[in-house]
Parts: C-alpha cells; sequence; structure tokens
C-alpha cells in the first residue's frame, strides 16, 4: 500500500468508525428508553393491580356484611343482582301514604339497614342505595298503561320518597359521605314484576363501591 493510498485509508477508516459509533450509540439510547419505559409500564401496571386487589378485597368484606342483612326485612335476588326489601308495603291504590301496619317494620328495616352498611369501616368504603317506587300496572293490553304511565311515574317516585321522609322523622340517619340515597320511581316499568297489586310496592337496591360519591346525597 502505498503512501497515498495509506493516506486516503486512514481518514476514511476514521470516518466509517465514527459513523458506527454513533449508530450504536443511538441504538442504546433507544434501547435504554424502550427498557425504560417497560420497565415504568411494568411499574404501573403492577400499582394498578394492587388497587384492584384491595378493591376486590374491600367489595367481598361488604359483601359479606350484606349477607348478614336480616332475612325477615332483606333478601338477595341473584336473579336481578340485588338485595330487596321484604317488609309488605302494600300501598293503596292511588296512594302514596305507607300503610300504618308497616310503618313499624320498615323502622327496623332501616335500622338494620343503616348498622349493617356502618359495620364494615374504611372511608374508603361508599354505598348507593336505590329506594324503587312502583305501581301496579292494569291489565296487559289497557290503554290506561300507556295513558297514565306519566302519572304512574310520579306516584311512584312519591311513594319511595315517603319511604324517605319516613326513615328521617325516624331518627335514622345515614352519613353524607359514605352513604348516598337516591329515591326513583319505576311506574308500571322495572325488573321482577309480579303483574299483580304487589307491584304498589316498592324495593331497595343497595350498590356498594370504592371510590369518592361526588352527587348530593339524600337523607
Amino acid at each position: 500500500m502505498n503512501k497515498e493510498n495509506k493516506d486516503f485509508f486512514w481518514p476514511s477508516y476514521v470516518d466509517l468508525m465514527t459513523v458506527l459509533f454513533l449508530i450504536m450509540l443511538v441504538l442504546f439510547v433507544l434501547s435504554f428508553k424502550m427498557f425504560t419505559d417497560k420497565d415504568s409500564e411494568n411499574r404501573r401496571n403492577i400499582a394498578q393491580l394492587k388497587v384492584e386487589v384491595q378493591e376486590k378485597r374491600k367489595l367481598d368484606e361488604i359483601k359479606e356484611a350484606l349477607s348478614r342483612l336480616d332475612s325477615r326485612y332483606f333478601q338477595y335476588n341473584e336473579r336481578y343482582k340485588r338485595h330487596e326489601l321484604l317488609v309488605d308495603v302494600l300501598f293503596a291504590q292511588s296512594s302514596a301514604t305507607i300503610p300504618q301496619r308497616s310503618l313499624m317494620p320498615l323502622r327496623r328495616a332501616g335500622e338494620e339497614l343503616s348498622s349493617v352498611l356502618n359495620s364494615v369501616k374504611g372511608a374508603d368504603v361508599k354505598y348507593l342505595i336505590v329506594i324503587d317506587g312502583r305501581a301496579a300496572s292494569f291489565p296487559q293490553g289497557d290503554p290506561r298503561n300507556a295513558t297514565q304511565r306519566e302519572y304512574a311515574l310520579e306516584l311512584s317516585y312519591k311513594r319511595a320518597l315517603a319511604l324517605l321522609q319516613f326513615w328521617r322523622s325516624a331518627g335514622i340517619r345515614f352519613p353524607k359521605d359514605r352513604i348516598e340515597l337516591i329515591a326513583s320511581g319505576s311506574g308500571f316499568e322495572g325488573a321482577g314484576r309480579t303483574g299483580d297489586v304487589r307491584d304498589r310496592r316498592f324495593v331497595i337496591q343497595i350498590l356498594p363501591k370504592v371510590g369518592t360519591l361526588t352527587s348530593k346525597t339524600v337523607n
């Protein structure tokens, strides 16, 4: 190799090695970033999994507590996945006044519900309790089922509201920061209907959750 070729070879070799070094450096940086991002993602996934496990344990604890509700007043409807009030509250037709004979068992049911819900400790334990008022529909095909639908919704809501007001007047309190009570009316509609006058009753759905309630509560 003559001197001219040597003078040309070494600068080119140095340039090549510099380029290769830069490529390896870029690949190293990219690989390190991908590894770091993957590690961060794995850490987030593990943290999320721990949160979900903790929430699952708390929900299991709540479910176990709800299973202790006195069977004279509440039962769990497996088909509709809800706890239901068993107190016989058979409203008079077109009335939102709770029958006198139902007041005492309703009071005891409210005290039982309050006691069981408050037995589960933890600031993150919340409950959404939906009191669903109902109205008995007319026989199938009766046009009044359509013409009086709005009236039935209003009447059934008033029936649910009557229970909230009765519990309040009876001194039964649910902590606002943990329990949200909602009165609702399903009128002639709603799952699990019997198709007779027993549909004038109302049902209570207890929905436990772990989190924060932001809606305004009623109690």
